[in-house]
């Protein structure tokens, strides 16, 4: 089980949460604090609260492990910024003419994805010139979290409404095949384990699967009702957000992944960020009665 590290700690303004990522190298930890318009940036040894940036009601927040700057995206004014966490201030912004939900990066050839909430298409932002490269078009109407294949490049972006996931290739920028999940209702957390070489997506209606980027199908596993999960790639284990709790999840080799363990948190956790050195666990949430909003660090119990 996990175990709290230290009491909650108080985020300013009460607003809610979407996405979480952790900068391992530079030991901070990043949650989108979408109602109040800010990046939270917590310290991910001490699990304190370092400070929040302006940056309009974001969702997604992906980070460059080249020089530790973050990518958000506003969903108001339909743009992706590029923010210096250090000096706490936003460097570039683009237009990209969508309402962005999730974001993941490339740092090999510098592609920023940026997918449009509960719409049809992936932006892709170069980094280096920080202009729009391609709007892609996706399948459906509804595309959720997406990942990066370090080594082919191809991007692996969830279809909630359709059931499936969209492979984009990076070359030609465009959706070169789809892979069904039939198995899956409402689409939501994605992750890719690239020593594994797996797919996990999950969806709303409790199940877990596990593909090769072939298609091939590896693994089931029957779940809660998951909003996020994030990957600790160094011990293969997913931490997941939601039905009250934080579930750590074991992934095989061509196998179906099973659960370690669950850890009650508050309700209103849906999203969450796991630490690939030292494994700690991230939870943010907004009580649900008002009265605050809250980032926890949780460690695993010897």
């Amino acid at each position: 089980m996990l175990t709290v590290a230290l009491p909650p700690q108080a985020v300013p303004v009460y607003s809610g949460f979407d996405y979480v990522t952790v900068d391992p190298a530079r030991r901070r930890v990043y949650a989108a604090h979408s109602g109040s318009r800010a990046l939270l940036i917590v310290d991910a040894d001490s699990g304190k609260v370092v400070g929040q940036v302006r940056v309009g009601p974001m969702h997604g927040v992906a980070v460059d492990p080249a020089n530790g700057h973050v990518f958000t995206g506003d969903g108001e004014s339909q743009t992706v910024s590029e923010v210096d966490p250090v000096a706490m201030k936003i460097l570039r912004t683009v237009d990209v003419g969508a309402t962005i939900d999730a974001i993941a990066y490339d740092p090999a050839n510098r592609h920023i994805y940026a997918d449009e909430d509960d719409g049809t298409k992936v932006v892709v932002v170069d980094a280096g010139s920080f202009t729009v490269r391609k709007t892609i078009t996706v399948p459906g109407h509804k595309p959720e979290y997406l990942a990066v294949n370090p080594r082919t490049h191809d991007v692996y972006q969830n279809i909630s409404d359709l059931a499936e996931i969209a492979v984009i290739d990076a070359t030609s920028m465009a959706v070169v095949r789809t892979i069904p999940t039939p198995a899956l209702q409402g689409n939501h957390p994605l992750q890719y384990d690239a020593e594994l070489d797996e797919i996990v997506v999950a969806g709303t209606n409790g199940v877990m699967d596990v593909y090769r980027p072939s298609g091939k199908m590896v693994g089931q596993l029957a779940v809660g009702h998951f909003d996020q999960c994030d990957l600790d790639p160094s011990q293969h284990v997913l931490a997941c957000a939601g039905d009250g709790g934080i579930t750590r999840i074991q992934l095989e080799r061509d196998a179906a992944p099973h659960v370690i363990d669950t850890t009650p948190v508050a309700p209103g956790v849906h999203t969450t960020a796991i630490d690939p050195v030292t494994h700690a666990v991230f939870a943010v949430w907004s009580n649900r009665d008002g009265s605050g909003d809250f980032v926890e660090k949780l460690i695993p119990g010897r």
